[in-house]
């Protein structure tokens, strides 16, 4: 089964509806705002830029932070509704209801989003970086032994049926 293509610029317009709807209501902090504009920011530069592998994995990893972010957000600033008008109530619930929607939508953005930073060239294992260390020696050559074939190759080495004075070219 082929996983259908979706396009960034509905991701964005999908995330950014649900951020404005979430914080209609004032009731999360203005870091949740900037949080999610900040990446919805850098999901513009991944659209501008097509051809851009770290545009979409700084999109990518921004999604994947706010997830965390929302969540902290949610279980920190999320009031009781007991003291609200009807009206007001009904407007909270609306906005809480927006803004958990969009973090429930969110790792299914992760997930395309990842698809399309494979398309556009990205590896499967996210390198940041730092540099690894490794056992594997196999691509290696040693410099103690000669191979046989660098000496043939090399024009000054004498060849060694030639007489002592004379140079093999």
């Amino acid at each position: 089964m082929e996983i259908p293509a979706i396009n960034l610029k509905a991701i964005v317009l999908v995330h950014w509806l649900l951020t404005i709807w979430g914080c209609m209501f004032s009731w999360l902090p203005a870091s949740y705002a900037w949080g999610n504009f900040s990446v919805l920011a850098l999901a513009v530069w991944a659209i501008a830029q097509r051809d851009s592998i770290d545009a979409v994995l700084m999109f990518l990893i921004g999604m994947m932070v706010t997830v965390l972010t929302d969540i902290i957000h949610f279980g920190i600033y999320y009031p009781l509704a007991e003291n609200l008008s009807e009206r007001n109530r009904d407007t909270f619930r609306f906005s809480v209801g927006m803004a958990i929607l969009s973090l429930l939508l969110k790792p299914i953005s992760c997930f395309f989003v990842y698809q399309m930073y494979r398309e556009r060239g990205g590896d499967y294992n996210v390198n940041f970086g730092f540099p690894g260390i490794t056992r594997n020696r196999d691509a290696y050559q040693s410099i103690d032994q000669e191979d046989q074939s660098s000496s043939s190759a090399n024009p000054f080495n004498q060849a060694e049926d030639c007489k002592p004075g004379q140079r093999s070219y």
